[in-house]
């Protein structure tokens, strides 16, 4: 058990060890409806600005763990999963995709 100066449960000890008992207590629902009244509760209290600038932040956070690669994977995965159902004379989803990952690659490498 760490302790902090006082010779008392530290703080990290001491959340730990509620985290795992309220994991013993509760099942995968529970889980699921506090994060559900969570999430109504920020929409309620915040606008458009906030998740247009917590999705850049995250969008920004992958791109400087990932490199081009990772870029062009999604966009082929992406463009495969959606298929190529379509014969209008538009691109295919498969090949959108892919081009999205590759210009994506390349404005990461302008960075």
């Amino acid at each position: 058990m760490a302790q902090n100066r006082d010779g008392k449960m530290s703080r990290e000890e001491a959340g730990r060890m509620g985290g795992e008992a309220t994991a013993k207590k509760h099942d995968r629902e529970f889980y699921q409806e506090i994060g559900q009244k969570g999430g109504e509760a920020t929409a309620e209290s915040h606008d458009k600005d906030f998740y247009q600038e917590i999705g850049q932040k995250g969008g920004e956070a992958t791109a400087d763990s990932h490199g081009r690669e990772f870029y062009q994977e999604i966009g082929r995965k992406g463009g495969e999963a959606r298929g190529n159902d379509s014969d209008d004379g538009k691109m295919s989803r498969e090949e959108a995709g892919r081009k999205g990952g590759e210009a994506r690659a390349r404005q990461r490498e302008r960075e």
